[in-house]
């Protein structure tokens, strides 16, 4: 396995992060089967874990938090906040009460002292950046956070704040969290530049784009609507729609190239964030031992130039096949106030 260097913090990490989304009631709940798991990975040479608070409502950190017993120091540990967890207000987002609260939530869950890397888990424009950047860096003072660094925020954001930290004299985010993968290359056009340009590391998520790169989905074959990942968000899977079906149109000319290269379609999916030279890690994540083993299987594919061309020709750079599930959706277009004025004012006379 090799190891990069973190956004500069100095802390080298494996190419692959053994992302724990997939830890508990949603994905796998055996919590022997999730340990087993881990430490194969660690066997393996990943050095590199990330999980969040939020995942089946902490139950991926407490897991987490029991497999690293004995191993924690030689172990990079990501874990993330923002998303509510639980009811009434307050009890998510990116303030300081929050954040506050929440990373002792997680240092407990994960039976540690420290955190070698917290991010944001998405922005919150209700919180001043500052607010958030202040509180990551005194828990950088306290020892119980060693880097933070944030998660799908838009290139512009990642700007915004780091000028305030520069202004502030804060500390940076020093890593962004953004999904990437064959599907969807938009961070390619600005997220990416960005993060080089201010020297971040760059964990990307969803190299399988929600399962479309694993090969299960094809073109002219039925998709089961009513079970497994489609049965929870149906207009994603649903052939009927155009976007599905030009996904499913990609998916066979990457699944003609895989077998050009003698590589399965995961294998070459997992292998292309890692060629840009942005990217530091990219994040897998298992639900069983065997999806782990068919990764590691395909951690040495290098993809030359010739695969990469081919790969632009088939989806061109920085375009999206499709909307990343779970990505920051800009209030600016989501929101028809922010993009119309008021109907007495939209007249020129």
């Amino acid at each position: 396995m090799r190891y990069r260097v973190l956004g500069g913090t100095g802390i080298e990490v494996s190419v692959h992060c053994l992302g724990a989304m997939m830890f508990g009631a949603v994905g796998n709940p055996d919590h022997d089967d999730c340990a087993r798991i881990i430490h194969h990975a660690l066997d393996h040479g990943i050095n590199f874990i990330d999980t969040a608070d939020m995942y089946s409502a902490g139950e991926s950190e407490e897991i987490v938090g029991k497999a690293l017993r004995g191993r924690r120091d030689d172990v990079v540990l990501a874990t993330k906040v923002h998303f509510p967890m639980g009811e009434g207000p307050n009890r998510g987002g990116n303030s300081r009460r929050w954040i506050l609260k929440e990373v002792e939530q997680s240092l407990t869950r994960l039976q540690t002292d420290w955190i070698d890397l917290y991010q944001v888990h998405r922005p919150d424009h209700t919180t001043d950046v500052e607010e958030t950047l202040d509180v990551l860096s005194d828990l950088v003072g306290q020892g119980k956070i060693r880097a933070f660094g944030c998660s799908t925020f838009p290139a512009e954001d990642i700007v915004e704040a780091h000028h305030v930290a520069e202004r502030r004299g804060l500390r940076r985010f020093r890593t962004e969290q953004p999904p990437y993968s064959l599907l969807a290359r938009g961070i390619e056009a600005d997220v990416l530049p960005v993060c080089r340009r201010y020297g971040m590391g760059v964990l990307t998520w969803s190299p399988l784009a929600s399962g479309f790169l694993t090969g299960r989905f094809r073109k002219g074959q039925p998709i089961d609507l009513t079970s497994g990942r489609p049965s929870l968000t149906p207009n994603r899977f649903d052939p009927q729609i155009p976007e599905n079906a030009r996904k499913l149109d990609v998916v066979e000319q990457l699944i003609e190239l895989a077998a050009d290269l003698g590589c399965t379609l995961p294998q070459l999916a997992v292998a292309f964030p890692a060629a840009h030279p942005a990217v530091t890690s990219v994040i897998i994540g298992p639900r069983t031992m065997r999806q782990l083993e068919a990764t590691l299987e395909g951690a040495s594919l290098t993809l030359e130039d010739a695969t990469l061309d081919r790969i632009d020709e088939i989806i061109p750079p920085g375009v999206n096949v499709y909307h990343p599930d779970g990505a920051w959706r800009r209030p600016a277009l989501t929101d028809a106030a922010g993009r119309r004025r008021l109907l007495a004012e939209r007249s020129g006379a």
